[in-house]
């Protein structure tokens, strides 16, 4: 049989369809996604190839190609009994595929929060000018930010809606991923002053639109259609609210002005310096044609800070900081109701102030504004907690941001530094490889894994952390590979030495003085869960020896 099979070409034919089969069901999926349609298009695609393997396998069977023609293959006629082993023998075949399909990929149920949830998926940018993607990509953000301001219902964050940007995956794999019953998704087609707006509501079980509208209007009334589709989306869900959501207190007057803060939120979101002088152009151009609009004040002063941040003269950072604060300020005055200026209040108070409290004040009154929000989450653990050594906390914050932005690589990534500050290594390793999982290309994320094999004793496996940097692979044992570290190495190297050594010196006191307890130091001196003692003997060592090994360098 089996000879018989070889000979008439049998097991040829199978392969080549099982590669067709293939190839169809990775087209069709994004096919389905495209057109919207139902789930069950891939169910009758898979059960059509199924059936297609006895009909191969008889065809193959009778028939040869020779030459370019086909021809009957010489030898037995098929009869009856043999009719029913090929296609026996075919859906045995196919059975694989079909149970993986129709089975396996629907067994494992999406943990979706209870209640009402959905994800704001980027909004396809439709327009002839490709340059005007920032614009889509910030209306898919401020509807965002709208529904997440109904109460009762659960808006996957940015960050992890935004990493499906591009991307052909059907609509139930982004639910599971983002752990939400609904997907919103649609395209934004800007020409002139007009634009269109495309939004489907669809439900991830079944994959059928739960409602859907096309909006043709001026672009002066982008955020009345932004009422109109969180509206309409509250309304498909069949939420109670004692007033709709609106974007009132997020509007402006110049339509100008609101490009210019899009354009911004997209350059801001490049997290490099450029990015970052572009984005505060912007955002100043924003605020010189509407003075009174809080949002882009709120940004400003993010950008402002960062581009202090990494200025070449402390005269301009000081002013760069200062501009930051005032920036700050005026987004609170215009807008008390806004949770933007008190994130970003929150978050250049410490390193500019050093005002924990202040700082601890605005982000408290963030999260009242927008509960759950995972980036307050973050900035709070990560410049108020942190710093006063209040690790604990700082790592319930961060896990509670992660399981709300689950597909941020940066929040896995400070999760992971902050279990190394409190000494617990292997939850360390677990949030810093799954920031490497989601983002690959990282700089400092694989410098902290490094870090924690070191700090346990481990090098070899800390040399074999690779760091992906600016568009080159460097081994993690080039340290301090990013501008600001840089910097530190070549104007406050001896800083450095000394407080590398201070910290040796004083690990050693602490084994003839053990009553000397870490809470005799200031805040911001403390480092893990033990004090200074448990810490001091791997973590300033350890920047002593990378600080001699750069020296050298």
């Amino acid at each position: 049989m089996v000879a018989e099979l070889k000979r008439r070409r049998v097991f040829r034919a199978l392969v080549g369809y099982g590669i067709v089969g293939f190839a169809v069901l990775q087209i069709i999926e994004p096919v389905m996604h495209g057109l919207h349609w139902p789930d069950a298009v891939l169910s009758y695609v898979v059960v059509a190839l199924a059936a297609g393997f006895p009909v191969v396998l008889m065809l193959a069977w009778i028939f040869d190609l020779n030459e370019g023609r086909i021809e009957r293959t010489a030898g037995r006629p098929l009869r009856t009994g043999m009719v029913f082993s090929l296609a026996g023998l075919g859906l045995v075949l196919a059975a694989p595929g079909v149970i993986y399909y129709l089975v396996v990929r629907k067994a494992a149920p999406a943990r979706i929060p209870p209640g009402p949830s959905v994800a704001v998926l980027p909004l396809v940018n439709l327009s002839s000018d490709k340059e005007q993607e920032y614009f889509s990509d910030g209306l898919s953000e401020e509807l965002l930010n709208l529904l997440a301001k109904v109460p009762g219902l659960h808006v996957a964050a940015r960050t992890s809606t935004f990493a499906f940007k591009g991307k052909s995956e059907d609509v139930a794999t982004i639910a599971e991923k983002l752990h939400v019953a609904t997907v919103l998704e649609g395209s934004v087609r800007k020409s002139g002053d007009q634009i269109r707006i495309t939004t489907q509501l669809v439900n991830a079980a079944d994959g059928y639109h739960l409602w859907s509208e096309t909006y043709d209007r001026k672009l002066t009334d982008v955020f009345a259609v932004q009422d109109d589709i969180a509206r309409a989306v509250v309304d498909a869900l069949k939420l109670k609210l004692l007033e709709p959501p609106t974007s009132r207190d997020r509007r402006t007057a110049s339509t100008e002005a609101y490009n210019e803060y899009l354009l911004g939120q997209q350059l801001f979101r490049r997290f490099n310096v450029e990015g970052f002088n572009r984005a505060k152009q912007a955002y100043e151009k924003a605020v010189a044609l509407d003075p009174t609009y809080a949002p882009a004040w709120a940004a400003l002063a993010l950008a402002r800070f960062w581009v202090a941040d990494s200025s070449d003269t402390l005269t301009a950072v000081t002013t760069g900081q200062e501009s930051a604060v005032a920036a700050a300020d005026k987004a609170i005055a215009l807008g008390p109701d806004l949770p933007d200026g008190y994130l970003a209040r929150g978050f250049v108070r410490v390193p500019i102030q050093w005002d924990f409290d202040g700082a601890r004040a605005d982000l408290q009154r963030a999260l009242s504004l927008k509960p759950d929000d995972p980036d307050v989450l973050s900035t709070y653990a990560l410049v108020v907690l942190r710093p006063l050594g209040r690790f604990p906390e700082a790592i319930t914050a961060l896990r509670k941001s992660a399981e709300l932005d689950p597909l941020n690589p940066r929040v896995w990534s400070v999760l992971g530094s902050m279990h190394i500050a409190a000494g617990d290594y292997g939850p360390a390793r677990d949030a810093l490889n799954r920031s490497l999982e989601i983002s690959p290309d990282q700089s400092f994320t694989s410098f902290h894994l490094g870090t924690t094999y070191l700090l346990e004793g481990n090098p070899a496996a800390g040399k074999g952390v690779r760091y992906f940097g600016n568009r080159t692979r460097r081994d993690i044992r080039q340290p301090f590979p990013c501008t600001s570290v840089r910097i530190v190495h070549c104007r406050c190297w001896r800083l450095l030495l000394f407080i590398s050594i201070s910290g040796v010196i004083y690990e050693r006191v602490l084994l003839f003085l053990p009553e000397l307890s870490c809470d005799t130091l200031p805040p911001f001196l403390r480092i893990g869960r033990k004090g200074w003692g448990a810490k001091l003997g791997g973590v300033y060592p350890l920047m002593f020896s990378l600080l001699l090994h750069t020296r050298r360098g």
